[in-house]
């Protein structure tokens, strides 16, 4: 490996987001050890604003990445791939993951189970661009400004960390058709307080549930037919039918605990599937938990 390849790792919450800042700081930990055991040199935004960093520091690298809540990452991303090479999901595809209705709307034209239409007193709401389970509450009442409702699952929360070949961008020297790979199955910890409000506490990974099949299944047709590339996670609920209640096309917490078990290295697979070429499969011969300040204990 050529140890003079520039890599921007470019992580929004940790400078600009407080209430995020934890889980931000924890992932771009992760990526940033693993680029530099891979002999990348890391270059990161010094503050300030976030936009114009990105643009002053990506044309001096050889590849980059961004980390950001979805509502802000497409024009984060659009100016990263403006200036170098880009190692997440297309810009185009991280806007129409934003948009939790039009996500909806698409993954049940491809047959795939989503929540859809709240039932009397059994909802969810949540805003239509969030991040995590920041919003989301179960609630009889109306939806807000930029918030819609949905029924409410009763089941089972995991999340299917994915890393897809490219398929956009530089599609046409890059391009292989390579199906996704699926680095792990992660149980969620879901809590749903007395006000009915939704948190993210973590996690468990890698694991097995009686319907993983089904469940990596699902996830890798919703990660395919909205054109995800890089890094997503593809979080479900298990009832009746595995339902894709979110697409995040970015890094996610879910890293932190799969790189603790995992014997690749991250900055590989990034980098491999970014060009088309991300192995079939990976060994995670551990299991952790970890939550969302970063702390991970094996397991």
């Amino acid at each position: 490996m050529n140890n003079q390849m520039k890599v921007l790792l470019a992580e929004y919450t940790t400078a600009h987001d407080p209430v995020l800042a934890r889980e931000g700081r924890a992932m771009l930990g992760v990526l940033e050890e693993s680029f530099s055991r891979c002999g990348y040199e890391v270059v990161r935004p010094d503050g300030g604003d976030f936009a114009e960093e990105i643009g002053r520091i990506a044309p001096a690298c050889d590849m980059g990445l961004v980390i950001a809540p979805d509502n802000l990452l497409s024009t984060f991303t659009m100016i990263l791939e403006q200036h170098t090479h880009n190692l997440g999901c297309g810009f185009m595809t991280v806007a129409l993951c934003a948009n939790k209705v039009q996500t909806q709307k698409i993954l049940r034209q491809h047959g795939i189970p989503v929540p859809g239409e709240p039932e009397p007193g059994k909802r969810v709401v949540k805003p239509v661009r969030g991040c995590g389970a920041q919003g989301v509450r179960r609630s009889s009442g109306t939806p807000g400004p930029g918030e819609f409702a949905e029924r409410f699952i009763e089941g089972q929360h995991f999340s299917v960390s994915i890393i897809a070949n490219r398929v956009v961008g530089e599609a046409c020297l890059y391009f292989t058709g390579n199906p996704p790979l699926v680095l792990a199955v992660n149980r969620q910890l879901i809590e749903i307080d007395a006000d009915g409000a939704f948190h993210y506490r973590g996690g468990e990974t890698p694991v097995h549930p009686d319907r993983e099949e089904e469940i990596v299944s699902t996830a890798k047709k919703a990660a395919e037919v909205l054109g995800c590339q890089g890094y997503c996670g593809v979080d479900v609920v298990v009832a009746d039918k595995t339902y894709v209640v979110d697409v995040n096309p970015r890094i996610t917490t879910s890293l932190v605990g799969i790189a603790a078990c995992m014997d690749e290295e991250i900055a590989d697979l990034l980098v491999a599937a970014s060009k088309g070429g991300v192995p079939a499969a990976v060994h995670l011969p551990g299991r952790a938990r970890f939550d969302t300040n970063g702390m991970v204990t094996k397991l």
